[in-house]
């Protein structure tokens, strides 16, 4: 690969990005030549897979739908039944509400709650619901903001605070919920469908298969999603899918847990190998050479990357308290959705292809520019398997450092600049300033250390210890953790770390 293939290259803008323009009312107005009823939809969304399996597994609890609403087999997603509503084929907005309930209740862990009346609104770019809990009744709360798109199947849906306070944790706001899917239920003779190419006032709001227009509002097709008259692009274009030439991912893991590693009281080190480079001033991590495949017209995109990253800290008699590999990383994306794996070797113990994060692109939409596909500021959320690979100090739902991805299409084609250098892969947060000995590759060893305070994402008070001391990644070999005053003080098993000095 060429080294000077740098020149800067920026994600196109999306073509479907939903405008939100506040709620619409699902009651009914004066008649209007713009609106169309509708009637005969179902709504199915999940919420989110790792909410549904807290609720059924360490909650002990149990998910009641009633009202026509059903479940899934295996703890599956939910559908609302019987939607109606309208559609202003002026606007190209649909606005449903849905029947059927869901009840969610856990003794073990004292939480009892409903939601009904559930509401679809494109315009606005939400979903809504009616929340009882202890007899008390909130209505409309909005649970989820929807990427929406034209044929309304698969919509990613990014949670709202309100939905962190109806599903009980803070860590639930501004992550990806489930994909959100509405479709008109086929049953007899089938309503008229407007033209293929029919626009919405919001990009890809309108779907092509479901609300009627009449011949006087239906725009032509060649109208793009945005409103204007300018032709999409032809079939007969550059081929949208294939194999990745090459790219880089650039990711810091998590900005307090390297602060911790260098400069914290674990008083150690971060080295990178096989490829993998960091920034200067313990910053995040490129990993380089990608392979795998994209489909701009499906969005999706799945990359493996070379290199590998080792934290290593806690000393004793030679062998180390905390000692974690991760390598071979993996990105996948799809749409407005995603997640990142990697190979975890913790303190020996190894485990393949662990899914450490959610991701939540910015946009739903895979574009490229120059022959390179660019997806920048990707939020990465922990999830239950990462929370493990950390020895479950961290929470599932905890905020990791953003994901940047850069991928050529074609061997001529130049990534952005990914100096480790310049302050961190392809545009991640940088790290702290502590003392580094190996520049841009090696090693980042540490001094002394400072300490701070926590963060909420973190499982315990360790107020007086570091920030976000993720305490059980050290594993086994950290069988207890006190927080004293200034520091964290740790009971190694010596034999442990007697065995991981002699490997």
């Amino acid at each position: 690969m060429a080294a000077n293939r740098r020149r800067p290259t920026v994600l196109a803008a999306a073509c479907a990005t939903a405008v939100t323009l506040g709620a619409t009312a699902l009651a009914a107005t004066s008649a209007s030549a713009a609106e169309v009823p509708l009637k005969g939809y179902e709504l199915t969304w999940g919420i989110k897979e790792s909410y549904r399996t807290y609720v059924t597994g360490t909650a002990a609890g149990a998910f009641t739908p009633a009202g026509g609403a059903t479940q899934a087999e295996g703890n599956g997603v939910f559908t609302f039944v019987d939607g109606t509503g309208s559609y202003d084929s002026e606007a190209h907005t649909v606005a449903l509400g849905f029947e059927g309930s869901l009840g969610i209740v856990s003794k073990a862990h004292g939480f009892e709650l409903s939601l009904s009346d559930l509401k679809f609104d494109s315009r606005a770019a939400t979903i809504t619901a009616d929340v009882t809990r202890a007899s008390a009744t909130r209505q409309d709360v909005p649970l989820a903001e929807v990427t929406v798109t034209r044929t309304m199947a698969d919509m990613p849906t990014r949670l709202t605070k309100e939905a962190g306070d109806v599903f009980g944790s803070a860590s639930y706001t501004g992550a990806a919920g489930d994909p959100l899917t509405v479709v008109e239920k086929k049953t007899g003779s089938p309503t008229p469908t407007p033209p293929s190419g029919t626009p919405t006032n919001t990009p890809s709001t309108a779907p092509s298969t479901t609300p009627p227009a009449t011949p006087s509002s239906t725009p032509s097709p060649s109208t793009d999603p945005t409103g204007s008259t300018s032709p999409k692009p032809s079939p007969t274009e550059a081929a949208t899918k294939g194999r990745i030439s090459y790219g880089t991912l650039g990711w810091g893991v998590k900005q307090s847990f390297r602060t911790y590693v260098v400069d914290g009281v674990a008083k150690g080190k971060v080295t990178v190998s096989g490829g993998a480079a960091q920034a200067s001033g313990n910053g995040v991590f490129t990993f380089p050479d990608a392979t795998g495949t994209y489909d701009t017209d499906a969005d999706t995109l799945k990359a493996s990357f070379k290199g590998s990253v080792n934290f290593k800290g806690h000393e004793d008699n030679g062998g180390y308290g905390l000692d974690l590999t991760l390598s071979d990383l993996k990105a996948e994306i799809d749409g407005g959705s995603g997640k990142l794996t990697a190979d975890v070797d913790s303190l020996g113990e190894k485990s393949g292809d662990v899914t450490l994060a959610e991701l939540g692109p910015k946009s739903a939409d895979l574009t490229a520019k120059d022959d390179v596909i660019t997806v920048g500021g990707v939020t990465a959320t922990l999830t239950e398997a990462g929370a493990k690979a950390f020895g479950g100090f961290y929470r599932a739902g905890a905020e990791l450092d953003p994901v940047d991805l850069a991928v050529a299409l074609t061997e001529d084609a130049e990534l952005p600049d990914a100096d480790p250098a310049s302050g961190g892969g392809t545009g991640g947060t940088g790290g702290s300033t502590g003392d580094t000995a190996g520049g841009t590759t090696g090693e980042t060893t540490g001094g002394a250390g400072t300490t701070g305070s926590t963060t909420g994402d973190v499982a315990g008070s360790l107020a007086s210890t570091g920030s976000d001391v993720p305490v059980g990644a050290l594993g086994a070999a950290a069988a207890v953790t006190v927080a004293a005053g200034a520091g964290v003080v740790f009971a190694v098993r010596r034999r442990r770390m007697t065995d991981a000095a002699r490997a």
